[in-house]
């Protein structure tokens, strides 16, 4: 008696609740992943996938070393900050890096799509300096995707240098002072210099300042409340901003909704599928490409992951950090994620990029 009465009792529920609402995404892998990997990420991580209007995954592993932790105190004292090693969150504010080259990007697009500059506008056009320096024939076009021919330093050096400027002329005047090493569009090289003359020539043509602008144009729309470009003297475009895996989300839901957020339109879908294109032809010569970027291409402050065997348009795009954080968008599988760490040992980066990717695409199509 008792048997029959489980079976009806649970035949109940299976009348009516319908079985796919047992079949939750398998994220079992993944969970094991972050495990397995946030060791070498330095010690903590948060994961965040979202599709279909919400996030579905979110999961945070901290486990910092007893050395990792003496690193975190030994940097957050040197920036004057708490020397706390506190847990990752989805709500942690850190350093992302060359994560903010999308941002900037699309701060520049949003330019474009109002008809204030092109992106065959060539820079001397705003900037004299340059122009007086044998640069002015650089167009927004290869600024932006890092094909601008000036022979730039490292990325640390480069970074260390714009630190030092008092204003964003001040900052001009190092690059134009900087050699060429080629043709504009005829060489990529991955570099600083390329976004911070775009970010010169945004402060030129609205009479604001680069931070005031991405607030005005990208932060607010998209409810990114703890966004910013470190308010320093001059924002540093290509690696200067602060986020949180929280924020950071809302931008690449909208790069996935061709630039839609909440109802509202932030860049139109033609900016959008440009910054997607893949702008490193096999005429252009590559001079540098960090190793975490293995064979990827790059469009404007972004780097193709995948594209369609058939009609060779980016399906994947993604902009990592210095730092490791790895934000991506799939049209194909129509989600975005975001990885948030904070390492620099870059050794093995591109290939574990990739087995995170798979394992995620891999859980969204079973679902």
């Amino acid at each position: 008696m008792k048997v029959k009465t489980v079976v009806f009792i649970l035949s109940v529920i299976l009348l009516f609740f319908p079985a796919c609402s047992f079949a939750q995404n398998d994220f079992s892998r993944l969970d094991n992943w972050l495990e397995k990997n946030t060791p070498d990420m330095g010690g903590r991580a948060v994961l965040l996938i979202w599709k279909d209007g919400k996030i579905i995954y979110s999961q945070e592993e901290n486990e910092m070393s007893r050395r990792q932790k003496m690193v975190r105190r030994f940097i957050a004292k040197r920036q004057g900050k708490n020397a706390d090693t506190n847990n990752f969150t989805t709500t942690s504010k850190q350093m992302i890096a060359s994560c903010s080259k999308w941002l900037s990007a699309a701060l520049v697009m949003t330019f474009a799509d109002e008809g204030k500059l092109k992106l065959t506008d060539t820079v001397g056009r705003y900037l004299p300096v340059l122009s007086a320096n044998g640069k002015g024939h650089i167009t927004i076009s290869q600024c932006l995707s890092h094909l601008t021919g000036i022979k730039a330093p490292p990325l640390k050096e480069s970074i260390g240098e714009m630190k030092e400027v008092s204003s964003m002329d001040e900052a001009m005047d190092k690059i134009a002072e900087l050699p060429m090493e080629a043709e504009p569009g005829k060489v990529f090289r991955y570099s600083n210099t390329g976004l911070q003359i775009a970010g010169a020539v945004l402060e030129k043509i609205s009479g604001k300042s680069f931070e005031q602008l991405f607030a005005e144009r990208i932060a607010r729309p998209l409810d990114m409340k703890n966004t910013d470009f470190g308010k320093g003297k001059v924002a540093l475009p290509a690696g200067g901003a602060y986020s949180t895996p929280e924020d950071y989300m809302h931008f690449v839901e909208m790069i996935l909704n061709k630039g839609m957020y909440n109802g509202k339109r932030i860049l139109s879908e033609n900016s959008v599928m440009e910054m997607q294109v893949n702008r490193v032809a096999k005429d252009v010569r590559v001079a540098y490409s960090p190793d975490e970027a293995g064979d990827f291409g790059y469009g404007f402050g972004e780097w193709v992951m995948e594209t369609s065997s058939t009609t060779n348009i980016s399906t994947a795009v993604t902009s990592p950090g210095l730092f490791g954080s790895f934000p991506w968008v799939d049209n194909e599988k129509q989600y975005c994620a975001f990885l948030m760490c904070f390492y620099i040992k870059n050794k093995g980066r591109n290939e574990r990029y990739k087995e995170l990717k798979l394992l995620v695409d891999e859980a969204i199509a079973n679902q």
